[in-house]
């Protein structure tokens, strides 16, 4: 299967653009009360959906220079001490004493499935158009651009015009359905896009059944209609579909123990920048995703800490 034309360079770094933070998971004991406390196992560790992107492309072994805004505080300082040890470039992350350390709230039930979450993403607010221009540079040196949907309307123009003066590639996740709208103007200037079914529903403006897969193929033909090289819908037990202008598919889940849901997507979506750079196919490289995402929703946590390519083809989805 060939890939679409865009063909970044390994070499140079991806730069990833949008939120980071602090998550807070609960898993509950038993059936959610309302009005109540729950009982539950409850776990920190960093997140945001550009920040847990970093990482999986850092510990593959790619060069990742991460552009966002982390309060100044403690939750800031720790955040970008754990992103530089796992091989981030954090030097052009922004500290604002503004808003505090980004932090994410999320209760999942007994079967890893989430009920619930809450966020306070503000300090994003602060990569401002001006901020971007000043790392103009980074624009220059990239391979790739990745972006969430976390960056205010302003800033996301800002970016895809900095990334088309240097012809840059840009890969977006939608981040939620909160947020998926704001990807919708910029939909015909995305080389990938990376929804959930629900975020897919959004900017298509047409909701589908993730259990009927020819519904979900249609909305991945839909996204490339309005001029997304890749577009990659994930649908959680029912697997990934994918579409380009040669080529569709679909890659199947295959059974996994949930023990923890939040990172899943990112790490799917990093793997498959990272298998694209280096010139995996497109089913290959999707199915390298998929095996990542099965081996993040399996531990606790946003990353798994020892992530290397050897692994995810030895435990590769077949």
């Amino acid at each position: 299967m060939e890939t679409p034309s865009i063909s970044p360079s390994p070499e140079s770094p991806v730069v990833v653009i949008g939120g980071a933070g602090v998550d807070l998971v609960g898993r509950l004991k038993g059936e959610l009360h309302a009005g109540t406390s729950n009982p539950a196992n409850i776990r920190t560790s960093f997140g945001g959906v550009a920040r847990n992107v970093a990482e999986n492309l850092a510990r593959l072994g790619c060069s990742v220079k991460l552009i966002t805004a982390v309060g100044d505080d403690q939750l800031g300082d720790r955040l970008l001490e754990q992103a530089a040890s796992a091989g981030v470039d954090v030097s052009a992350v922004l500290r604002t004493s503004q808003h505090p350390t980004g932090t994410y709230l999320g209760v999942i039930n007994p079967a890893g499935q989430l009920e619930f979450a809450l966020d306070d993403m503000s300090a994003t607010s602060a990569l401002t158009p001006d901020y971007l221009k000043s790392q103009a540079a980074l624009f220059r040196e990239a391979s790739l651009v990745f972006i969430d949907a976390n960056l205010l309307a302003n800033t996301l123009r800002t970016i895809f015009s900095l990334a088309r003066k240097s012809r840059l590639p840009i890969c977006a996740d939608p981040t939620s359905t909160s947020l998926a709208g704001r990807l919708r103007p910029h939909l015909s200037r995305l080389w990938m896009v990376t929804p959930n079914s629900a975020e897919a529903a959004i900017l298509c403006e047409k909701s589908f059944e993730a259990s009927r897969r020819q519904q979900a193929l249609d909305a991945a033909k839909c996204l490339m209609a309005q001029g997304v090289e890749i577009a990659l819908i994930t649908l959680a037990e029912f697997g990934v579909v994918y579409a380009t202008s040669q080529t569709s598919g679909h890659i199947s889940a295959g059974l996994t123990k949930i023990i923890d849901p939040t990172g899943a997507g990112d790490a799917l979506t990093a793997t498959v920048i990272f298998a694209l750079l280096n010139d995996v196919l497109l089913d290959d490289a999707v199915r390298l995703g998929v095996t990542a995402a099965s081996l993040t929703l399996r531990q606790p946590g946003t990353v798994i800490p020892d992530l290397s390519l050897e692994m995810l083809y030895d435990q590769l989805v077949v």
